[in-house]
């Protein structure tokens, strides 16, 4: 019996999946390493560094507005591994940033030649501010505003600092004058002062923006509220959101593919919301009640390639092991039920990840939460002297939005560096995404566990 034909769709999508395991499983020159002693060359080409903010500033004469262009340096964290393809800020952030500045650059706090943009005192509150284009900018152009900036993402800090010393925007203690870094399990009704305007980037997960939202909405109504985000994220259900907690929602028109979305916090005499989070669920074998903050991936049920390696964990007992980007920490929580190591290292770079990875120990398995520590980090870049025996390892395929492969790399060279010789670092992988390669120049060989028709147990070995 013949063969049906494939449908031209069905063709379609398997090329688009062919390329992208070809373009993954290619590292580019500036992310490989093939030599553990081998530094990253240096390319020819450089990322777009230079970003340029126009807007048009108002005069008292309507008809002939001037244009007004503030120039920064910015670069996506860490810098050396930044693709030439990429940049550290997008459309959305130039969007966002020329609405709000067009708003105090006005005849009234403007002289006949120039802006007095100095005087601006406001409390500006920023939010997912993915590499820092956002407060370095308003810094930059409003330098007596007080900033409260906050982020789930420790790489997004660090860009944050990177960046300001780029452009010049540090004091003498290495920080940012008038400006107060927050992680976000910080509440904004525990900030010293009620902002007067909120600058929002839409996070990737609607659960991190559900719980922004929660907070925002006890706010003072005269709140102004600006979110940004692509035309493809500002959807339908964002929008719901945003009408659940906030009043007067109202979207800007489509600029270079990107929208605004406006908003107030609900008058005071208005009930308010409670938020959802963190949630809490049941799996069973292993039987585990787990807590989840908004921000962490898989909120609700194990994904399918962590539920693949839970069957084929190494033997961990009396051993010092790392769970290298935990997410809500179920692989170190089932070495704990099976062998409990001597030491377990949670580590991510999401806040919330790494409080949800410690909030399941103490309930799970309180008896060994002193031998386990919880870290914010990018890869192991702050636990630059520890040796584990066994690295595990479920490696992401994207950074924020982007899709890329640096960030394992970066995760399997890190591991490498801490194991001890005959060490093991194990990794779950789809089987696409040619990470048995990046093993092999690493670690000169790997060992294939286990595999599906989907996912790779793959085990390398420190010589």
């Amino acid at each position: 019996m013949s063969k049906r034909p494939q449908s031209r769709t069905f063709k379609k999508s398997a090329n688009r999946r062919q390329r992208t395991a070809r373009r993954l499983a290619k590292p580019n020159k500036s992310e490989s390493a093939p030599r553990e002693k081998a530094q990253n060359p240096v390319t020819s080409q450089q990322p777009n560094s230079t970003f340029s903010l126009t807007y048009q500033r108002q005069t008292e004469h309507p008809e002939t507005p001037q244009k007004f262009q503030q120039t920064l340096t910015l670069y996506r964290y860490p810098r050396a591994r930044q693709h030439v393809s990429l940049q550290a800020w997008d459309s959305a952030d130039e969007y966002l940033l020329a609405t709000f500045i067009a708003k105090f650059d006005t005849p009234e706090n403007s002289t006949s030649d120039s802006s007095n943009l100095s005087q601006v005192t406001a409390h500006i509150l920023i939010l997912n501010d993915e590499f820092g284009a956002l407060a370095c900018a308003v810094k930059t152009i409003l330098p007596n505003a007080q900033i409260s900036w906050q982020s789930d993402s420790f790489i997004a800090q660090q860009a944050l600092f990177q960046n300001a010393k780029l452009n010049n925007i540090v004091n003498d203690k290495g920080g940012i004058a008038s400006t107060s870094i927050y992680n976000s399990l910080v509440k904004v009704s525990d900030l010293p002062s009620q902002p007067d305007f909120v600058l929002l980037k839409l996070p990737r997960a609607h659960a991190l923006l559900e719980e922004q939202l929660t907070q925002l909405q006890l706010l003072p109504a005269s709140t102004h509220i600006i979110a940004a985000g692509k035309v493809k994220a500002v959807q339908s259900s964002v929008l719901e959101l945003f009408n659940k907690y906030l009043d007067n929602t109202h979207t800007s028109l489509a600029v270079k593919k990107s929208r605004l979305i406006f908003a107030n916090p609900k008058e005071a005499n208005l009930p308010k919301l409670t938020s959802p989070y963190p949630t809490s669920w049941e799996i069973s074998n292993p039987d585990f009640t787990l807590f989840n903050h908004a921000n962490v991936f898989s909120r609700g049920q194990l994904d399918i390639g962590a539920r693949f390696f839970l069957e084929h964990l190494p033997d961990t007992g009396d051993k010092t092991v790392i769970d290298l980007g935990c997410g809500n920490g179920i692989l170190g929580l089932t070495l704990l039920k099976k062998a409990a190591p001597k030491a377990l290292h949670f580590v991510d770079e999401s806040h919330m990840a790494v409080a949800s990875a410690q909030l399941n120990v103490q309930h799970n398995h309180p008896e060994h939460i002193q031998h386990c520590t919880f870290n914010s980090s990018n890869c192991l870049e702050t636990l630059p002297n520890i040796r584990a025996d066994i690295v595990v390892c479920n490696p992401p395929f994207h950074q924020q939005n982007t899709i890329t492969d640096h960030v394992a790399w970066q995760m399997f060279q890190d591991a490498k560096n801490a194991l001890i010789t005959g060490g093991e670092l194990r990794i779950v992988a789809n089987r696409h995404l040619g990470h048995h390669d990046k093993l092999k120049r690493l670690f000169g060989g790997y060992q294939v566990v286990a595999s599906n028709q989907k996912f790779s147990i793959l085990s390398a070995i420190k010589k």
